[in-house]
């Protein structure tokens, strides 16, 4: 079992920056595949990095690529997701997901952990 808790999220203007942190509880932390999603008002969840067991591989989706980057300690349990040059489309919850699988993945069903969601509201 894998419980996640985010912070870091808030109020910024385009082009500012933020620093999304996902504490995780479990002794399988280490092992797990990471993810951040992100949700806006009306529309679906959708995938926005992942990171392996490691921190060795990683993926972004196109709309955050060269803006946004995704790293973990494994010694604190902790993933980051570091967004850079934000934009008022980037605006949403944010959430850190877990999988039981070592490698990341970019689909929301593959998750099995999910924290509660953390706001960015970036304005224009």
């Amino acid at each position: 079992q894998v419980q996640l808790v985010e912070s870091g999220g808030g109020l910024v203007q385009a082009g500012g920056s933020l620093r999304l942190s996902c504490a995780a509880s479990g002794r399988t932390f280490s092992s797990a595949g990471m993810g951040w999603f992100r949700q806006a008002p009306g529309k679906e969840r959708e995938f926005v990095s992942t990171i392996s067991w490691s921190g060795g591989s990683t993926y972004y989706a196109d709309s955050v690529k060269g803006r946004f980057t995704i790293s973990r300690d494994n010694a604190k349990n902790t993933v980051y997701l570091q967004m850079n040059s934000l934009k008022p489309e980037d605006t949403a919850v944010y959430y850190c997901a877990a999988r039981r699988y070592p490698n990341g993945n970019d689909r929301v069903v593959n998750y099995d952990y999910w924290g509660q969601g953390t706001q960015v509201t970036v304005s224009s």
